[in-house]
């Protein structure tokens, strides 16, 4: 196992702008095929410029004021189309470009700190979890070998027009001054050793493009 991470950024390399940001972002976030062979694009397939995502008070997502500490941020919507005896399985991948790896780090923070203070949250209407727990993993820890840091949130995924309960996974990690995230909201006939296998899958497809366009070069 390594022993410390094997990556250091560049500072000569890291965007300065939006413009650079969201190329940057842009040439890291998951598309279909960094989830697997069985996933398409959602429509539309991107977040639209200055979406950003805030948990209000009463644990309930809304849309807000994206931070001046955030250079760009973009999220990429995928699925796999329902099949006999399978529901519409549907992921999304986050890539935010932060001013400095201060920055970055802060969010890693506050997204720990949101399950901690919302186990139970709306997702929007006729969508909710309920009983999310988080857990952060600096590199080393927690099988983190990837990463400076990495976080899981895991709870259970409600949706008025699915049966049954859901699993509901997110998972994230700092490269640099950059944040990557992976989310599934499960559903029926997906097992979640399938859906854990391609959110680990997108999640380091993102890691290793953000290292590749930010460390330093020989």
């Amino acid at each position: 196992m390594p022993t410390k991470l094997g990556f250091t950024a560049d500072p000569k390399r890291a965007p300065k702008n939006q413009a650079e940001a969201e190329r940057l972002a842009l040439a890291i976030v998951a598309g279909p095929d960094s989830w697997g062979s069985d996933y398409v694009k959602r429509t539309p397939h991107l977040s639209p410029d200055g979406y950003w995502p805030v948990l209000g008070k009463q644990c309930t997502w809304g849309t807000g004021t994206r931070p001046t500490s955030v250079l760009h941020s973009v999220t990429a919507y995928s699925e796999i189309p329902a099949g006999p005896g399978k529901g519409v399985l549907r992921v999304s991948a986050t890539v935010t470009v932060h001013r400095t790896e201060t920055d970055a780090d802060w969010e890693m923070a506050e997204t720990l700190e949101e399950a901690l203070r919302c186990p139970d949250q709306q997702l929007r209407a006729g969508e909710r979890i309920r009983g999310l727990m988080s857990l952060g993993s600096p590199f080393g820890v927690g099988g983190n070998f990837t990463a400076v840091d990495s976080l899981r949130e895991a709870g259970t995924y409600l949706n008025d027009s699915v049966p049954g309960e859901q699993t509901y996974s997110w998972v994230q990690s700092r490269v640099g001054q950059v944040t990557v995230a992976a989310v599934v909201k499960g559903a029926p006939g997906h097992s979640a050793k399938e859906t854990d296998s391609a959110q680990v899958q997108a999640l380091v497809a993102m890691i290793g493009r953000a290292e590749d366009q930010l460390e330093v070069r020989s």
